[in-house]
Formats: C-alpha cells, structure tokens, sequence
C-alpha cells in the first residue's frame, strides 16, 4: 500500500511542470479497496464510517466466498450474488496544471456505478467490457475517495457461473491534455510475404485544450532490443478537437505470427509538443495475413490450418472469476500439449491479460460479444429442466448498450495478432429475437422445442 501512494504522490507531483514535459503514467490500482457485501446508503458519499468494512486487494469476487445454497439459482452454481459496495482512499497533492487523470476497469460484474468523492463518473451494466473515466473534473489536493457500487441482485441471469464484483484489475492513468485517446491505436498488416510486411497505424490523439497544437507523431516497431522501422508526421491538431493521424511502415524480412512461432513485436507510439515527449504508449503486435476460402476453409500466412479449439469461460472452480494471470498460462499451456491451437472466448469479452497470453503462445482466438440479444434465454434456477426458468440477463439492456458494448469490444482488442474473427453473439438465432429471421419463429425448430435450450 506505501508503494502505491508514493506511486499516485509521484504522478501527481509532475503536475508542477510544463505539461509539455508530462508523459503518462499507469498505475495498478488493486490494492487497499475496502469492501462490504449488501447495500449501504450513501455509500457513494465521501464522508463515511467504513472502519468495519473489510480490506481485499483486487481482483475480488465474492460470490464464490459462498455459501452455497438452493435459494441462488442452478444455473450459477448455487452461489450467491446481491450487492456489493468498494472504497478506496488515495492522496493527491497537486492538481492545478491540468493534467487528465483516468481510472479504467478491465471489468466489474455487474451494472456498476463509479463516484469520485461523490460525484457520480457513470453507470455501466455491461459485467464484461472494460469501461474508462476522468476522474480530473473532482479530484482536489489531499484525500479523495472512489466508490463502486455493484448490483447483482437479479443473480439468476446467466446460463454458467459469471461471479460478482471488481473482478479484474483496475488501472489509475495519467496524461498531459494532448493524448493518444482510449484504444486509440489501429494497427493493421496491409501486404505482407516472407521478404516484406506493410503495415498501416491509425492513432487517435485527443486535444483537450482550446487552442490548435503542433505536435509530432511518431510510431516505432522494434523486435527486442533492435528497432526494425520508424515514422513520424508533423500534425496541426485542432483545439478541443480528436484527430486520427495515419502512419505506414515497411518491415525488411519480417518474422511472421504463427500458431508455432508466435513472432511478436513491440509497436511504440510518441506524441512530441515542442520537441518534449507528452505521451507515449507501448503495445505488442504481430505480422502475419490471414483468409478464408469457401473452398478451403482457413489460411495464416497462406498455409491451410485447421482450427482445433476449444470454447472457455472466464472462470476458474475455486477461484471464481478473478483469475490470476499464472493460472490462465498454466491452462493454456496444458492445451498446447494436447493439440488446441484455437480458443473461443465465450460468451463475452475476456480479460486484458488472456488475450496478451494468446498472443504469445500462438492461439487462434475467435472474440465474442453476447451470449443474447434482445430475447432472454432460459436460466435455470431450481436445477437443469427442472420448474420454470428465469430470462433475467443481458438481453434487458442489449437495445440500449449493445452498439457501445460491441465498439468498445472491438476497439480493445483489435491489435491483438491472436484474433482472426468477431463473434457478435452465441447461438442468437434465438426464436422472437427480433434481429433474427421470421422461420425461427414457426414450425419444429429445435430452439422451441428443444426443452434443454
């Protein structure tokens, strides 16, 4: 805890300098949350007795603390959900010089509220796509509190065990008012052969300041130690305006992503103000192509693969859903020995770090986005085929939610070589959907007839 409030007194001391000297920093912000499990009023506010609450370090789920009973629902493996509220106090000691502070959660299940010394910063139902905001508007010198409340009161929404809580890491970012905005980097392979990779970087900047800024852009692909192409543009970026800035390279005799040599490299982009580093973000990327043929199914680098692959949830049996990083290479490992070179991410967006772990151990990953639409599917309460099923899930706020919830999917994980497809949903030819077709509706389909779906 002393490591992480030097940490924050350290980012936020930089606010003294010229914000032209100012480039980010993140921080993992897991440790030191207070938690108690059940509603509380005026649990948001910035002044409350929370001495009894207990200390956890995230990630933390506590449905799988238990206990056990047949009044939660089968489908969810008798364990409980309800409501749970977090808090966390941290220091601040300078927030004068205008610099943008964030926190993002890589996921909270479910329907999260976030408030920043009582001021609420949003409502996000969705308890699997990861979610931002600026804490910058409310933060004052000295203490400030973050509060989350998370309402998993409807326990019986989902057809497999989904946990309950601040169940992946949280991140604390700061940055100068002139950023690479959230995900804000499309990087893609134009033409590639073993002789020569194309690649083509879009990168969003935000200017968060009124007045136009000449900035430079620069984007470096390096392999290791040794830098392997570079690129930089000069951009007049408009006050209080989001530009993208388009960037291309050629990499000589590239070392081509693959199932067997998971080749990666390491794509760092700059943003320059007066000849002074203002951002900067790093991220691994891969070379390689990728087709699919009607005739002959699926190519990676023009080689014909077979997909052998299987389907996982999020979870891990006594672990619940907040997983560790080792255990999810640890399993995966396991797969490689017996032959998988594909995973199916279902029925929702994973987190951060499994996708990271695809990519370096050469798993062909196919993203998924919902397990429902607007039509809610049986959840099973009183045990398999046994009484009347519940529909309570996603499909309640899928009109609503569903086009941001998709974008925010994809903007995530778009530069991750891993992925070679986008799953918009598990099974959604749901009958009197109305996305799907009308002949799902009638006749002897086995979605209506079929007792167990």
């Amino acid at each position: 805890m002393k490591k992480l409030l030097i940490s924050i007194v350290f980012i936020f001391s930089l606010a003294i300098d010229n914000s032209a000297q100012f480039a980010r920093q993140t921080t993992l912000f897991t440790e030191g949350w207070k938690f108690y499990k059940g509603d509380v009023a005026d649990g948001e506010k910035e002044v409350l007795n929370d001495a009894s609450w207990r200390t956890v370090e995230l990630p933390h789920d506590w449905s799988v603390e238990g206990p056990f009973s047949k009044e939660w629902a089968s489908g969810t493996g008798y364990l409980p959900g309800g409501i749970g509220w977090y808090r966390k106090s941290f220091n601040v000691d300078n927030t004068k010089q205008g610099k943008k502070v964030f926190i993002y959660f890589d996921g909270v299940y479910k329907n999260s509220e976030v408030w920043l010394n009582g001021h609420s910063l949003g409502k996000r139902p969705n308890g699997y796509i990861p979610f931002q905001y600026e804490l910058t508007p409310y933060l004052k010198i000295g203490k400030n509190t973050i509060a989350v409340k998370v309402d998993h009161s409807r326990f019986a929404d989902s057809r497999w065990y989904p946990g309950s809580g601040i169940y992946r890491n949280v991140y604390l970012i700061a940055k100068s008012p002139i950023h690479i905005a959230l995900w804000g980097t499309r990087f893609v392979t134009s033409a590639i052969s073993k002789q020569n990779a194309d690649a083509d970087l879009t990168v969003s900047i935000n200017n968060t300041l009124p007045a136009t800024a000449a900035i430079v852009v620069e984007a470096r692909i390096s392999n290791g130690a040794s830098q392997v192409a570079s690129v930089n543009k000069k951009v007049s970026l408009g006050g209080k305006a989001t530009q993208d800035v388009k960037l291309s390279f050629n990499v000589g005799n590239p070392a081509l992503w693959s199932v067997d040599h998971p080749n990666l490299y390491t794509l760092t982009t700059v943003v320059y103000q007066n000849g002074k580093k203002i951002d900067e973000y790093s991220e691994r990327v891969g070379l390689r192509s990728l087709k699919f043929d009607a005739n002959t199914g699926f190519s990676l680098n023009e080689e014909n693969i077979k997909l052998k692959g299987v389907c996982i949830h999020h979870d891990a049996g006594a672990l619940g859903a907040a997983v560790p990083r080792e255990v999810w290479e640890r399993r995966l490992l396991k797969l490689k020995e017996v032959g998988c070179n594909a995973i199916r991410m279902s029925h929702y967006p994973h987190q951060d770090y499994l996708y990271e772990l695809c990519d370096e151990l050469g798993f062909l990953v196919q993203d998924e986005a919902f397990d429902e639409w607007e039509a809610g599917k049986n959840k099973w309460i009183e045990g398999w085929n046994v009484g009347k099923p519940g529909k309570d899930g996603y499909n309640e706020y899928f009109k609503e939610w569903a086009e941001r919830d998709l974008s925010d999917m994809i903007y995530r994980n778009r530069n991750h070589p891993s992925i070679i497809m986008w799953s918009i949903g598990n099974e959604i030819d749901y009958p009197n959907d109305p996305y799907t077709h009308e002949i799902l509706n009638t006749g002897r389909n086995p979605q209506i007839y079929g007792k167990g779906y």
